[in-house]
C-alpha cells in the first residue's frame, strides 16, 4: 500500500466515493483501504444512513413496495428490505418498551397488594 497522508485520502474519498473505487484506483484491496481510512481516523463517506433509512421506513409505511423503494434510493431489492425490516423491529421494540412502561404502576399495585395479604396471614 502506497503511503497516503489524510488530506491526500480525503481527496480520493471525494473523487470515489467508496473503499472499492480508492481500492481499484490504488491497486489495493477493499479491506486495505478500510484498515487504512480507519488508522487515519477518516469516517466513511456513505456511512450516514440514517435519514435514507427514515425515509425507506416512511414510503413503505405509506404503501410503496420494496421494488420501488429499491430503484427510488439505488438499492438492491434485498438492501431495500433488510432496512425495511430492520425498521419494522425498531417500531417493535419502541411498542414492547412503551407497553412495558405503561405496566409497569400496575405490576408494582398487584405486588403491593400480594404483599399487603401476606401480612394480614
Amino acid at each position: 500500500m502506497p503511503k497516503i497522508s489524510k488530506a491526500q485520502f480525503v481527496k480520493l474519498q471525494k473523487a470515489h466515493k467508496t473503499d472499492a473505487a480508492i481500492g481499484e484506483a490504488l491497486g489495493v484491496t477493499r479491506q486495505a483501504v478500510h484498515q487504512l481510512r480507519k488508522k487515519l481516523g477518516i469516517a466513511s463517506s456513505v456511512a450516514d444512513t440514517s435519514n435514507r433509512n427514515a425515509a425507506i421506513g416512511e414510503a413503505y409505511a405509506a404503501g410503496m413496495s420494496g421494488t420501488a423503494i429499491a430503484k427510488k434510493f439505488g438499492l438492491s431489492i434485498s438492501q431495500a428490505y433488510r432496512v425495511i425490516n430492520a425498521a419494522k423491529d425498531k417500531s417493535r421494540r419502541a411498542v414492547k418498551k412503551f407497553a412495558a412502561k405503561a405496566a409497569a404502576p400496575a405490576k408494582k399495585k398487584a405486588a403491593k397488594k400480594k404483599a399487603a395479604k401476606k401480612k394480614k396471614k
